[in-house]
């Protein structure tokens, strides 16, 4: 038995469990209920690399990071399914309707979301994403055929669905394109090195790294000059047109997150730094005037790293420090 198979079946009991007693299914709300972060683990890695095309069953909760085809075919009514599609950062995704055999009238749905939604929290945020919430759902039932490839904006992208009728489902293909200039993106590993470059585009662009993470940044170019600083209520970058924010919190989306440290200036660095939350973000803002970049690598905190906050920590949140 693979690890990767071990790891989904461990991914499908913890959505089990999180969805016993719902009522509603997840999309009716803006919000979903479970939770696939436990999904992710040094061990991730692309199933079957370069034995394509890669075919197989499509699970009701499942999570795929890698390209092929994949079918679902309900054997009893399912209400309560997603499934999670994850490239590379420098990749986008994209969804091709093969078949399509659902009950729209009956209440059957199939929909893609550009992006993620994890425990009510998406992924890019709203503030960082192109499109409208609204704009980012991709109906079946309302746009049928004509809509039959879907590019995701970035490197992750999600389907729900709900069957009533076993027999009914779908086939899928999922392929990714190269993302010459990648704005938003999930780590697949805890461990990497990325370069976010943000070319005269008047935009945020985020990188998220779902662990505890050590960040090394080791150049920021910007298009103007200012300070490093520790944020406080009372300064930081938010009067800059262009600065790196690095961030950290317990949720996916950027925007809910606790700012731990604002880069207003262009350095070689390396300049480094410790955020012990669970889910650890480099997040740049642009203003359109300039060409920034910034390059860093990451790698997931050691446990014992955790055990004791330096000084320099925000204690009462998470463990932070230069």
């Amino acid at each position: 038995m693979s690890p990767n198979f071990k790891l989904q079946c461990h991914f499908i009991l913890i959505f089990l469990v999180a969805l016993r007693g719902e009522t509603r299914y997840l999309e009716l709300r803006e919000a979903a209920d479970y939770d696939p972060f436990p999904l992710f683990s040094a061990h991730l890695k692309r199933e079957l690399a370069g034995e394509q095309p890669y075919r197989r069953a499509l699970r009701c909760l499942d999570m795929l990071s890698l390209q092929g085809q994949f079918t679902f075919t309900a054997d009893r009514p399912q209400l309560h399914c997603a499934a999670f599609f994850i490239g590379e950062p420098e990749e986008f995704i994209t969804i091709h309707y093969d078949l399509v055999s659902i009950d729209c009238q009956g209440g059957d749905f199939l929909k893609v979301f550009d992006g993620w939604i994890l425990k009510g929290e998406k992924f890019p945020s709203s503030q960082d994403h192109p499109l409208p919430t609204t704009e980012r759902y991709i109906d079946f039932c309302q746009s049928g055929l004509s809509r039959r490839s879907i590019r995701a904006s970035q490197n992750v992208a999600m389907i729900f669905f709900r069957i009533h009728e076993p027999g009914n489902g779908f086939t899928l293909t999922i392929k990714t394109d190269p993302n010459l200039f990648p704005c938003n993106a999930i780590s697949q590993t805890p461990n990497g090195r990325f370069t976010l470059v943000v070319p005269h585009q008047h935009r945020n662009c985020s990188f998220s790294i779902i662990y505890p993470a050590v960040i090394k940044i080791s150049d920021l170019t910007l298009g103007h000059l200012n300070g490093l600083q520790l944020k406080k209520p009372s300064v930081g970058c938010g009067g800059v047109g262009d600065f790196v924010e690095l961030l950290g919190g317990a949720g996916l989306d950027p925007s809910k997150m606790m700012p731990l440290a604002d880069l207003c200036y262009p350095f070689h660095g390396p300049a480094q730094m410790k955020i012990g939350c669970d889910n650890t973000v480099v997040r740049m803002v642009s203003s359109g005037k300039h060409i920034n970049r910034v390059t860093f690598e990451y790698r997931q905190l050691e446990p014992y790293e955790l055990e004791s906050p330096n000084g320099n920590s925000i204690q009462e949140f998470c463990l932070s420090s230069f």
